[in-house]
């Protein structure tokens, strides 16, 4: 497919994976079964076209710093946006636990950069990186979508029970935080 888009700027590419992330935040936002299948098919977008802009930048000979820059602020813009319609409505998770799913990324992601500005290149390492958080966004939006796609139905025990997207924001919490450790520990050791 990326050969068939040589010819396509791939900065579009990446506003384009960009807009999708947004209306997948905006269907998990507004909730329920249409909006949320909506949000299932834009990660799906988002993802595809996420691994897309960077090849066609490197078949194309088109790879730069400045797509890649660009790339990386679009990607943490997407997920706030995936994230956080999921995080700001209530009916799928608290703002609490969305909160923490979301600092984790970001801490994550911001690991990865700082290792690159303190000179030993970017960190991609660790347990929960950008991808595997887009898939299992997608699981739990699939899970929630055929459960309980108006939220009301928490899978546990108490106190551990959270509706399918819950679960799936508690893990972006624990294991993104847990990540973000992983690579700062990396870091750390790299000045010795």
């Amino acid at each position: 497919m990326a050969a068939r888009l040589i010819h396509v700027n791939p900065n579009a590419v990446s506003w384009a994976a960009f807009i999708a992330a947004v209306g997948a935040g905006v269907g998990f936002y507004l909730g329920g079964g249409g909006f949320l299948g909506v949000a299932l098919l834009l990660i799906l977008v988002n993802s595809y076209l996420d691994a897309l802009d960077g090849k066609i930048a490197k078949m194309a000979g088109k790879a730069s710093a400045r797509g890649d820059f660009l790339d990386h602020v679009l990607d943490r813009y997407a997920d706030i946006f995936m994230l956080g319609g999921v995080a700001f409505n209530a009916m799928y998770c608290p703002l609490s636990i969305g909160t923490l799913a979301l600092l984790g990324v970001l801490l994550t992601s911001y690991m990865g950069t700082q290792a690159q500005a303190v000179g030993q290149g970017r960190a991609y390492g660790g347990i929960l990186g950008r991808a595997d958080r887009l898939v299992l966004l997608f699981l739990g939006g699939l899970l929630q979508w055929l459960v309980a796609p108006s939220g009301g139905v928490a899978l546990g025990a108490d106190p551990f029970a959270f509706s399918p997207l819950e679960w799936f924001m508690v893990l972006f919490a624990a294991l993104g935080n847990v990540t973000a450790v992983q690579r700062a520990v990396k870091i750390w050791r790299g000045f010795s």
